[in-house]
């Protein structure tokens, strides 16, 4: 099975009619949608609202952007020194989008969004340069082969797609499952590599409580549908984690299953995280208390730390574990104690339609403020 071509494929046929089987119900800003196309609204895919993590001033970074709709919500809260770009692998997906440019560009008071099209996994390769080389070196023997990949190599070096710490923020909208199992880890890095340090990621997708079997991986329609590619839900957060990434959390957890197939329970998700500020920062002793409530946590370095208890930290955790990210849960002895109002101690979760008498709980919203 070639998922690229599976994938393109079903999405193109997503640009033209309204696929209802690709998307979860989620509930928008409206005063974010007014502004926008019908057209865009009604052929967009999602399971998350990833704008709601938007911040004035903001260089936002939109995976999969497919017809621009969550580009196009981030675009009015970035304001006029933001700016946001869409990256997406399918023409049709592009063409939707931007045949909408000029039109919100003149509702927005400036054109502060751009579309281009590139590999969610490979965010340093130009897909247009690349077709446009391919047009005029075409790959016919194992010479001009090599020649391709020297320029690819020569192309990601020099004039990346997106650059390196360039990004304040990336989001998706339940695309990272369309990624093949083989190309994630690197998938992965890649949103690494283009945040700016302290940069944060809010990423909305699907994910399983239990390993997806081979009969199912190898469905196209499945896979190109959201359900075979997906994460289990304790190996989402551990990659983020493993490559770099603290305040790894969950901030949204669908409690009723999207769907549920084999017995496999695929829900709606949203996961939030930070790059560390390191640059700079000495390795010197400093100190910090975790305030709790839990008896005691381990940082993402392996260090633990008791409760009320003084830890000796470097400047690096100290930098990560004071960071807003943690909403207050570790406290340097110098300094005051924040509000426990205003700075809850530990990540709030938004739990979406608990089954449990129909409730629905919220907590305050994201841990990587």
């Amino acid at each position: 099975m070639n998922i690229e071509s599976t994938v393109k494929e079903r999405y193109s046929q997503g640009a033209r009619e309204t696929q209802e089987a690709l998307c979860c119900p989620v509930d928008y800003d409206s005063s974010l949608l007014a502004a926008l196309p019908e057209e865009i609204i009604d052929k967009d895919y999602g399971c998350g609202d990833p704008s709601r993590y938007v911040q004035a001033g903001d260089v936002v970074l939109d995976l999969g952007s497919g017809g621009g709709k969550i580009c196009y919500m981030a675009a009015q809260l970035v304001g006029p020194q933001g700016r946001v770009i869409g990256v997406d692998m399918n023409d049709d997906m592009l063409a939707l989008a931007r045949k909408y440019q000029a039109d919100m560009a003149s509702k927005l008071g400036g054109d502060r969004v751009r579309f281009v099209k590139g590999y969610i996994q490979d965010l340093a390769l130009d897909v247009d340069a690349l077709d446009r080389y391919l047009r005029e070196h075409p790959v016919h023997d194992r010479e001009s082969y090599a020649e391709l990949r020297a320029w690819e190599a020569r192309q990601r070096r020099e004039e990346p797609l997106i650059a390196d710490a360039s990004v304040d923020l990336v989001i998706s909208n339940c695309v990272l499952n369309l990624v093949s199992d083989d190309e994630k880890e690197h998938l992965v890095r890649e949103i690494f590599r283009v945040l700016k340090p302290g940069g944060r990621i809010a990423v909305s997708d699907i994910v399983s409580d239990r390993p997806i079997p081979a009969t199912l991986k190898q469905d196209a329609e499945l896979w190109s549908g959201c359900i075979s590619g997906a994460f289990q839900d304790c190996e989402f957060l551990r990659t983020f984690a493993d490559n770099g990434f603290h305040a790894v959390c969950y901030d949204k957890w669908e409690a009723k299953p999207w769907r549920v197939m084999e017995g496999i329970e695929f829900r709606a998700v949203t996961l939030t995280a930070c790059k560390g500020v390191t640059a700079g920062l000495h390795t010197d002793d400093q100190s910090l208390i975790y305030r709790g409530p839990f008896a005691a946590v381990i940082d993402d370095t392996g260090q633990r730390h008791v409760r009320g208890e003084r830890s000796r930290v470097t400047s690096v955790q100290h930098a990560w574990l004071t960071d807003a990210a943690y909403q207050g849960a570790f406290i340097d002895p110098q300094t005051e104690l924040p509000d426990i109002e205003a700075s809850c101690c530990v990540p709030t979760l938004q739990i979406i339609g608990s089954t449990q008498n129909d409730a629905s709980h919220t907590g305050h919203g994201g841990c990587c403020c």
